[in-house]
């Protein structure tokens, strides 16, 4: 089937809905790309944006199928970026790498790609390879992707433990038998332990049954554990102030997860 290029008034339209992704308003972007969609049903350039407002939606198998049918975009470097970025959320680091390559080796000053790349090879334990790609994002796109923050292990440790130390007391006696770990970059098998896979990205999980479901008579069993990344983490905080508040966020978010609260409860324990 030959390839039929939309107008200049659908590509107008699409250029719209990536404007409003970068904006972050991807419920906006969803419904802007509905009428396309129904018009131009299954072409590839559709493909692409479908794939991407998915993605942003946290629908990764969604992205996925979407793609099935874009390999005939008019940009191969964005479909092999987004393949390899909907293969990295569902945690299938080989495979994200191989299409994060790809993409690179047809449009290879994609910031973008290069901190992608530098992720996925994070998590498959390359990190000299982890390094180069972060330092040409940052070289390519200082802005957006500026140098991950450096902190000593130790000091990390020493944020956490003060996060926990300022959690209401009535808090902080829940976790006497509950560790609060820091790793850093969530495992492939916590990564899998839920469907969808858990995003890659995380900052923190708390593993185990919340004490809402817990009863008196339960059999005797490991209390759980709450993981903070330090990773994802250091990426996503650009000095030690920000880093500070995002543990100290993250651990309350957890901590909330362990209570089995929901949003409206964590005012009342003052975790809000």
């Amino acid at each position: 089937m030959a390839y039929v290029t939309l107008t200049e008034i659908e590509w107008e339209q699409v250029q719209r809905v990536w404007d409003l992704l970068e904006e972050g308003n991807t419920e906006r972007a969803r419904i802007e790309l509905g009428p396309l969609l129904e018009k131009r049903p299954g072409h590839a350039d559709l493909r692409i944006v479908d794939a991407a407002v998915s993605l942003d939606e946290g629908e990764a198998e969604r992205a996925l199928r979407a793609l099935a049918g874009a390999e005939r975009s008019a940009d191969p470097a964005l479909f092999f970026h987004l393949r390899g970025a909907v293969q990295y959320e569902l945690g299938r680091f080989d495979r994200a790498r191989a299409d994060a390559e790809r993409a690179l080796a047809v449009r290879p000053d994609s910031a973008n790609t290069h901190d992608l790349l530098g992720r996925i090879l994070d998590h498959l334990g390359d990190e000299a390879g982890a390094r180069e790609h972060r330092e040409e994002a940052q070289a390519l796109d200082p802005e957006n992707f500026p140098a991950p923050l450096e902190v000593p292990d130790e000091e990390f440790d020493r944020l956490v433990e003060k996060s926990v130390s300022e959690l209401p007391p009535r808090v902080r006696e829940h976790l006497n038998e509950l560790p609060v770990m820091v790793e850093p970059l969530p495992r492939h098998e916590i990564i899998a332990s839920e469907q969808p896979p858990l995003s890659p990205d995380i900052l923190g999980l708390f593993v185990g049954r919340d004490m809402l479901e817990r009863r008196h008579d339960d059999l005797p069993a490991g209390p759980g554990a709450i993981f903070l990344f330090r990773k994802n983490l250091l990426r996503v905080c650009r000095d030690r102030e920000e880093l500070a508040n995002e543990v100290r966020i993250t651990v309350q978010h957890e901590v909330g997860h362990l209570l089995g609260l929901d949003e409206d409860d964590l005012e009342q324990w003052g975790l809000a």
